[in-house]
């Protein structure tokens, strides 16, 4: 091995946050969305939520394909994660990185806040980002 390509290797991992990561195109009519629950509504646990989207498409995390995302759910999030990083992974950002369209959880009683953030093979959101409205439930 080349001296060269083993200074590569070796300085490489230290690089990387030079290297900016691109966004994903979406399309500009693009709306992620929650079918289920509706905004307002009263709820008891387990709760189940159910994604939805319009104009582009579902696929699982590490899969890099044309409009395509997974969903991330913000819950009682105060605000909208950065848009130029991959999306947070903690309790108020949960990834459906399988490609998954519903999830059924235990939430804190109370009113709570929902959000659907699209995020692309990387977990990066899109440009332009597709998020959709926060809504707002209580759980009795």
């Amino acid at each position: 091995m080349k001296i060269s390509t083993l200074i590569f290797i070796l300085i490489l991992p230290f690089t990387s946050h030079l290297m900016a990561i691109e966004p994903s195109p979406s399309k500009n009519d693009a709306l992620a969305y929650i079918v289920s629950p509706k905004n307002g509504e009263k709820v008891s646990n387990p709760v189940t939520i159910i994604f939805g989207l319009k104009n582009m498409g579902v696929a699982p995390a590490g899969v890099q394909k044309e409009h395509t995302g997974h969903h991330h759910l913000l819950i009682n999030a105060d605000q909208i994660p950065e848009t130029s990083k991959p999306i947070p992974s903690d309790d108020n950002h949960r990834h459906f990185g399988k490609g998954q369209t519903e999830v059924t959880l235990t939430l804190p009683l109370g009113k709570n806040t929902l959000q659907l953030m699209l995020g692309d093979h990387f977990h990066i959101p899109h440009n332009p980002p597709v998020i959709s409205e926060k809504i707002t439930i209580e759980v009795d």
